[in-house]
């Protein structure tokens, strides 16, 4: 961890908190600005959000607790004595209500929030149905009220119809509600002797807080912690903004069980992606299935977790699987200065411990830069010439007993080609493992580079842990190789998405194209279009298909090859159908005149068998060289419509290899899809093939993109497969096209 109650400020938040000191309760408001309107994009989706002014709840002037009582052995006795303690700690007034009491714990008590002296901020509902009350507090212009009740969304049907009644109570109130079924975390003591930006800490379940805010024993800083419950209003989103923009704040964490609201979930990741606040967040459902009956190969490729994970991607979120991971990923985030460097250097007193350390390094994605032989050998006056020292740096037993262990150390720090120097230290062996840390923690402090330290011990009560790596503000102390290479891949991950982070909502469109009109006249709802129709619709958005003619007898189909020019394609074209090939439905390679009369008479006798209802057969152009790949569109019931691009072709299902973006997208993300395909190199040229036209395969994922904006409430699937890439400079062809529409 980066320890110690003396931390350094990042840069980005220094300067943000200088200017407002430690931002009293006046000093952050609403940021909402010309920005935040009722824009919409050409879906009728928003492009800017509220941030929420929630100074008042976190740090309100007066508070009513609702429900409130010192009875013994009455579980709101606790909840009302911590609240009060609460209160006493941020200066608030305490207004205890209750109909029955005329004071708890000796403060004056009110029966009802309509008789109290003063408008409150804050409202702490310690009732089993807040319905009535909220409706009462709307009267009383409360700003926030909190339910702790349990038995609403959680526990089924009914639960959620009265979450329902609940959360349209608290609409026509006016007022904001966290919960109901959450906890008291809100109202932590938190420790005001640390230094440095801070975590604000988000979750759906309190409990999975504990370990990040455990964190202040080895201390770090926490701001906030927002324990949202099942958010029948405030949520997730709201937290995320509004931590964003406070100065203090220096990552947020989060641990989230399901997202209430896809496009606001984005529209808050871009904000902290603006402002450069890193977002750390375990989101469980990894194993969900997220299967959907669909027509399309893409609706099947394309499960819910697989869209949430990629929009957290897409946004710059950092999603992490463990509680442990969540904590020493945002602590790091929270107080490293930005890299100077990307690259890596592991320094260890044992050669095999470096070369463990370095190869699951490697693989995760880190770069390990090779030491020039003019470092090499300025390493080599302190370390023995039979030690490698080319990266990693085996120094074969730090020096105890003079000052050659800080000068390797300041001399692999001072090489341009490294930003963070990682030692991981097995267990103790003292002297040697405490003049290390202690030259570590020397060094850390006089360099602006991050230096990690993995002490491995399970044990963790050792003087060099406890006091001089833990005390140190400027040493990311871990305890496994897992979770620092975790913690830097993101560390260095982050600042460089947000060095050219660019929102995508500043571009969306916000009117329809003309080939809006031309699409809409082509839709039929709820119905899947046949191919013919489907390649229509790709060509209302300038997206290039085979020449082919629809004809309705043999003879037609011999004068249609003549004009689209032998070697032909002949396919059968009726709504709903899938998987012609499957069905036989398709002839490759027709050269002659007779060959496209017998195929034409095959077809058409299938289709009888298979009781299909043709709109005619297609005799298409054949194209045969390229990277067969596929693009298409599904939607999301979190996110709406999303955009997928993978290897395609006959064996699409079976490859599963693809990746998936929510609109809006820019180009840069679309070319990032692209490379993370497993066989992206297919697209560069393989066995000789010649390289794809990847920038035509750009263009076609942002036409689709479009589409998918243009007409995401009309169409529920768009398949193109296979979309043939031709060789760079020579476009991409739609061969086959399937939509449905809502």
């Amino acid at each position: 961890m980066l320890g110690s109650t003396h931390g350094t400020l990042t840069t980005d938040f220094r300067a943000r908190v200088e200017a407002c000191g430690e931002t009293p309760r006046a000093a952050v408001h609403s940021t909402a600005t010309a920005e935040d309107t009722a824009a919409l994009d050409v879906s009728g989706r928003p492009l800017h959000s509220d941030v929420p002014d929630l100074d008042r709840f976190f740090r309100p002037e007066s508070v009513a607790v609702v429900g409130a009582s010192d009875a013994e052995g009455r579980p709101n006795t606790g909840i009302t004595r911590q609240l009060i303690a609460w209160a006493e700690r941020v200066g608030a007034r305490v207004h205890p209500v209750h109909p029955t009491r005329t004071t708890v714990f000796g403060l004056p008590c009110h029966p009802s929030v309509a008789a109290l002296p003063e408008q409150v901020d804050l409202a702490v509902l310690l009732v089993a149905d807040p319905v009535s009350v909220i409706e009462e507090l709307a009267d009383t212009k409360v700003k926030f009220a909190v339910a702790f009740a349990s038995g609403f969304a959680e526990t089924g049907d009914a639960g959620a119809a009265a979450q329902a009644r609940l959360a349209a109570a608290v609409r026509r109130s006016g007022l904001r509600l966290l919960g109901p079924n959450t906890n008291l975390n809100a109202f932590q003591e938190f420790r005001d002797d640390l230094d440095g930006p801070a975590i604000a800490l988000i979750t759906q379940s309190g409990h999975q807080g504990r370990p990040v805010y455990t964190l202040q024993e080895l201390g770090i800083r926490l701001s906030h912690w927002a324990p949202t419950g099942n958010e029948a209003d405030l949520e997730t989103s709201d937290f995320i903004s509004y931590f964003a923009e406070r100065p203090e704040v220096g990552a947020i964490a989060c641990y989230v069980e399901g997202l209430k609201d896809g496009r606001s979930f984005l529209l808050a990741a871009d904000r902290a992606a603006r402002n450069k606040v890193p977002v750390v967040a375990v989101k469980v459902g990894r194993t969900e299935t997220g299967a959907r009956t669909a027509a399309s190969h893409t609706g099947k490729l394309t499960g819910a977790d697989t869209v949430v994970d990629a929009a957290m991607r897409q946004f710059g979120v950092i999603r992490v699987d463990g509680l442990d991971e969540l904590q020493d990923t945002a602590a790091l985030l929270a107080r490293a200065r930005p890299p100077r460097a990307d690259g890596v250097v592991v320094y260890s007193i044992s050669g095999g411990t470096g070369a463990h350390f370095s190869d699951l390094a490697t693989e995760a994605g880190l770069t390990l830069p090779t030491l020039s032989e003019a470092k090499q050998a300025e390493l080599h006056q302190w370390i023995p010439s039979y030690l490698d020292v080319a990266n990693p740096v085996d120094n074969g037993g730090h020096p105890v007993g003079d000052w050659r262990g800080r000068k390797i150390i300041d001399a692999l720090l001072a090489d341009p080609s490294v930003g963070v120097l990682i030692c991981p230290i097995t267990g103790p062996f003292p002297p040697m493992s405490d003049r290390l840390a202690q030259d570590l923690v020397d060094a850390a402090e006089a360099t602006d580079k991050l230096v990690c330290v993995i002490w491995g011990s399970p044990v963790g009560t050792e003087e060099a842990y406890r006091t001089t790596l833990l005390g140190s503000s400027r040493v990311a102390t871990f305890r496994t190789f897992g979770n620092c290479i975790t913690a830097v891949r993101a560390y260095i991950g982050h600042h460089r998405f947000t060095a050219s982070y660019r929102s995508p909502f500043a571009d969306a469109p916000r009117t329809p194209s003309p080939s809006h009109r031309k699409a809409q006249a082509l839709m039929r709802s709820g119905q899947q279009l046949s191919e013919h129709a489907a390649k229509q619709l790709l060509r209302a958005y300038g997206i290039r298909v085979p020449r082919e003619q629809l004809v309705t007898s043999a003879a037609a189909a011999v004068r249609a090859a003549g004009l689209v020019g032998y070697p032909v394609v002949m396919k059968a074209s009726a709504p709903q159908l899938a998987h012609k090939t499957e069905l036989g439905l398709v002839k490759v390679g027709l050269t002659s005149a007779s060959q496209i009369r017998d195929a034409y008479r095959e077809l058409t006798d299938i289709a009888r068998y298979e009781n299909v209802p043709l709109d005619g057969i297609l005799v298409c152009q054949m194209i045969e060289r390229g990277v067969e790949m596929v693009v298409g569109v599904t939607q999301d019931p979190l996110f709406g419509p999303t955009v997928t691009v993978g290897l395609g072709g006959v064996l699409v299902e079976v490859l599963g290899d693809t990746a998936v973006r929510v609109p809006p997208f820019g180009e840069d993300q679309a070319r990032t899809m692209l490379r993370e395909l497993r066989g992206h190199a297919l697209l560069e040229g393989v066995r000789g093939a010649p390289p794809a036209d990847v920038d035509a395969l750009v263009e076609v994922v942002l036409r689709v993109q479009r589409m998918a904006l243009e007409l995401g409430d009309e169409l529920s699937e768009l398949d193109i497969n296979p979309l043939m890439v031709l060789p760079r400079g020579q476009g991409a062809v739609a061969l086959d096209a399937l939509a449905v529409c809502l």
